[in-house]
């Protein structure tokens, strides 16, 4: 049989390859002769996948409130993995990078493409999260979720890498001692995050199990992360930019929207959420966990925003309403009061 001179090319880079690693390519070739066929099952890994689920009551529906929150870190995963190429100016670990012309230099239209993927898949989840709120009987919701305490979405790490990735911690910092902690170091900034007061005993003022099993797991990590991802975060990297590149348009609008998905869409569809299943007139009952939601949760106590500097004072005086107007006005008996609380 022939052998086409496009094919010994091919072969030549194989031999190269594998030669400059000190391999034998003819060793690999006889890999691929006895190797299966990859099926779609082994390389998705389905059977494992759907092991993954183990319910701590036999209600059916707690299965969906499992299953959603499986898919939803694995979309944070997603979104870190394109804030990771921004950060790293769309260097990966391995050489592959360098074949595709990427370089020390951040390309704007790079930045805007993984934005936009970052957008895309926030949208999904606050578009999909209907699963949660309409998915569910709140019977069996109300139920079950005693099962779980104390754990709580609260707990999600993925969710405070994407924080710490996004922008500078000075952002993050509780907005009660905001201005007091400006232009202290980022640990220091980080130790007062705004989320360390969202699973507290109101009245005492003590953490909750929920908090503090989160900050035994996570918080030395979270202080690792940021030590990393800090002087490369989106807000660095967007103003190491030309300024004719941070004016683009596009850039702008993403950038708006990104801030969007992270401070009011994401927060306000679980609000939306909590208050179908646990708002209970004037008693309304904690969220799973201990957290307290109502506090937490609406952007209006928090008035987390990333890029201050993208958004007029107005903007920012009126940080979340729009969405209450747009979205919740549909009428429904439950969520009336989200416009007092916002």
């Amino acid at each position: 049989m022939e052998i086409s001179e496009n094919t010994l090319k091919k072969i030549q880079i194989l031999k190269d390859k594998y030669a400059s690693i000190g391999q034998d390519l003819d060793s690999y070739l006889d890999g691929l002769i006895y190797a299966n066929p990859l099926a779609y099952w082994d390389y998705i890994e389905v059977d494992a996948l759907l092991s993954l689920q183990k319910p701590k009551t036999d209600f059916p529906d707690e299965k969906i409130f499992i299953v959603y929150h499986q898919i939803t870190e694995l979309y944070f995963y997603l979104i870190q993995h394109e804030l990771d190429q921004i950060c790293r100016n769309g260097k990966i670990i391995s050489e592959i990078g360098q074949d595709l012309g990427w370089n020390d230099k951040l390309d704007k239209d790079f930045f805007i493409a993984r934005l936009k993927r970052c957008n895309m898949y926030f949208n999904t989840l606050t578009r999909s999260f209907d699963v949660m709120r309409l998915g569910m009987e709140k019977d069996q919701f109300t139920k079950f979720r005693m099962s779980l305490l104390s754990a709580s979405g609260f707990q999600t790490a993925s969710y405070r890498k994407i924080e710490i990735s996004c922008t500078d911690l000075k952002y993050l910092v509780h907005e009660n001692e905001r201005k007091q902690l400006w232009d202290s170091d980022y640990h220091t900034q980080l130790d007062n995050i705004y989320w360390r007061r969202g699973a507290i005993v109101e009245g005492t003022g003590e953490k909750t199990l929920t908090l503090r099993d989160f900050e035994n797991k996570y918080l030395d990590y979270f202080h690792e992360f940021a030590d990393e991802y800090q002087p490369m975060n989106l807000w660095k990297k967007y103003k190491g930019l030309s300024e004719a590149d941070q004016k683009d348009p596009e850039l702008l609008k993403e950038m708006r929207e990104i801030d969007v998905n992270v401070n009011i869409n994401w927060p306000l569809v679980h609000y939306r959420t909590a208050v179908t299943y646990l708002a209970r007139g004037k008693g309304e009952s904690k969220g799973t966990g201990g957290t307290n939601w109502q506090k937490y949760l609406p952007p209006r106590f928090q008035r987390r925003i990333f890029y201050p500097e993208l958004w007029s004072e107005e903007e920012i005086a009126e940080w979340g309403k729009k969405w209450v107007e747009e979205v919740l006005a549909d009428g429904l008996k439950t969520e009336s009061k989200l416009k007092d609380k916002i």
